[in-house]
């Protein structure tokens, strides 16, 4: 009955396009849509530091339904970070301010590697599957619910650079002096990633998405050598779960091919690539999500539309395009533009 259930949505565009079928319009949610753009959430973060938000499922729920009640997004993505498994991994995490996220023991040898610890979601993170509960309750069905983890890659860069890297010098050294070392730590990695999607699964989400944010520092050599496997094995660590999954990754478009090699029911295309490009790359048997480059919502109505009229024109009206910018809203974005972007692709996706 569970699954059955998970697709009784009243608006239920968002799951027809993950499934490549015909929607009566072409959805739109945006990444990190639950966020510092909107004055709710910054009332509500003043009050407490982000990793204590993350653990609390009551202002989880209020956050990720936000963006839902005010800008009328077609799915809702559960409020939480890439980085929240890391902790009960072993290693200690904190969100500096102004400098987002430190890691004080960095993964770097192989007693590191050795020291880092499997988890269970349910018992070891069990803040995330009761916020989903709460969230899949306040929804009542009006739209789905994405959960997410952070890819094996991205993962394996933080907890190896410390943090932000320009360069990530310590993770390609890994890879290149140490490949058995760093097919280790994936190893490790994407194993706890499985276990955390199937829970949120088990919880409720009704679709799961993949961030590989940092994967766009790679070639598409290393890409498939480092890299592909350990995202294949995730993918298909959860395909027997019967929800779709988007596989995003940033400043990817010359890697989309090996992307959708490793996986994924979509494939998030950024704004680097035109639309049509990138889905011809990847394949129309896939869907895509994407892909306005998200400072085009800081221009003028005009803009915007043009900018979203083209990118329509580029998916042809082929089922299985989901809207969506290519990477996360910007902190500042003006509320009114973001509104008026949903209403845009709305209406002018709309079949008559």
């Amino acid at each position: 009955m569970r699954l059955l259930g998970r697709f009784m949505h009243k608006n239920n565009q968002f799951l027809k396009a993950c499934r490549r079928e015909k929607t009566d319009f072409t959805p739109i949610w945006l990444m990190r849509q639950a966020g510092r753009y909107l004055k709710e959430y910054r009332e509500i973060r003043s009050k407490i530091d982000f990793l204590g938000m993350c653990k609390r499922p009551d202002l989880v729920t209020e956050v990720t339904l936000q963006p839902v009640d005010i800008i009328g997004v077609d799915a809702a993505i559960i409020f939480a970070d890439i980085l929240l498994p890391l902790e009960k991994m072993g290693i200690h995490l904190e969100f500096a301010k102004n400098d987002g996220p430190v890691i004080h023991n960095p993964v770097r040898t192989a007693k590191d590697i050795e020291a880092l610890q499997a988890i269970h979601t349910d018992e070891d993170l069990p803040f995330l599957p009761e916020a989903i509960r709460m969230v899949k309750k306040e929804l009542n069905g009006r739209v789905p619910l994405i959960g997410f983890s952070g890819a094996p890659f991205t993962l394996a860069s933080y907890m190896i650079e410390g943090g932000h890297s320009r360069n990530y010098l310590n993770a390609k050294m890994m890879m290149y002096n140490e490949p058995e070392l760093w097919h280790r730590l994936m190893d490790k990695i994407s194993i706890v990633i499985i276990n955390y999607l199937k829970a949120q699964i088990k919880a409720g989400a009704d679709v799961v998405q993949l961030f590989d944010s940092w994967v766009g520092c790679l070639s598409d050599e290393d890409y498939r050598k480092f890299i592909l496997p350990h995202s294949k094995k995730v993918i298909d660590g959860i395909k027997g779960e019967e929800v779709p999954l988007i596989h995003f990754g940033a400043n990817t478009a010359m890697l989309l091919s090996s992307m959708r090699d490793a996986g994924g029911d979509v494939i998030g295309v950024d704004w680097r690539i035109n639309l049509d490009e990138g889905w011809e790359k990847i394949g129309f048997d896939r869907a895509v999500q994407g892909n306005l480059d998200p400072t085009l919502l800081f221009s003028n109505p005009q803009e915007i539309e043009k900018k979203v009229k083209d990118i329509l024109k580029r998916a042809g009206g082929r089922p299985g395009h989901i809207f969506n910018l290519g990477h996360g809203i910007l902190p500042t974005t003006p509320v009114d533009n973001v509104k008026a972007l949903i209403d845009l692709v709305h209406n002018l996706s709309a079949k008559q």
